[in-house]
């Protein structure tokens, strides 16, 4: 019969006085964030010169700045008038952020990049 001798418990070295030594951490890095989807829908009223140039400007910003991490819905309110109603749409061109919360209106025909992602509330996480 062999016999084992039990492991000698591990001791960790003392710091030499006036070093610190940074503690390890156990706990698992946090996976990078995953650029969060825009759910966007614009709100037109048929194929006027300021419904035309709010289409081509809205998706010239998200194209730029949301690189693909968009979803642009274009909604014309004489063809359908009752999504208009229930998003309580007074004014057109709109622009309605539904995600990521919280929720954001912009009127206009967007020209001002700057000033609709401001207005959208998504400046903040855009590197541009």
């Amino acid at each position: 019969m062999v016999t084992r001798k039990p492991a000698a418990a591990k001791t960790a070295a003392k710091p030499a006085a006036g070093k610190r030594i940074p503690a390890k951490s156990t706990a698992a890095k946090p996976a990078r964030k995953q650029k969060e989807k825009c759910l966007l829908r614009l709100y037109v009223a048929g194929t006027t010169p300021q419904s035309t140039r709010a289409i081509l400007n809205m998706q010239k910003i998200c194209e730029e700045y949301l690189e693909g991490a968009y979803q642009l819905e274009v909604i014309d309110i004489y063809q359908r008038p009752q999504l208009a109603k229930d998003e309580q749409i007074i004014a057109v061109p709109t622009l309605v952020k539904k995600l990521p919360l919280p929720l954001r209106r912009v009127i206009g025909d967007f020209s001002d990049s700057e000033r609709v992602l401001i207005g959208l509330d998504l400046r903040s996480g855009l590197n541009k």
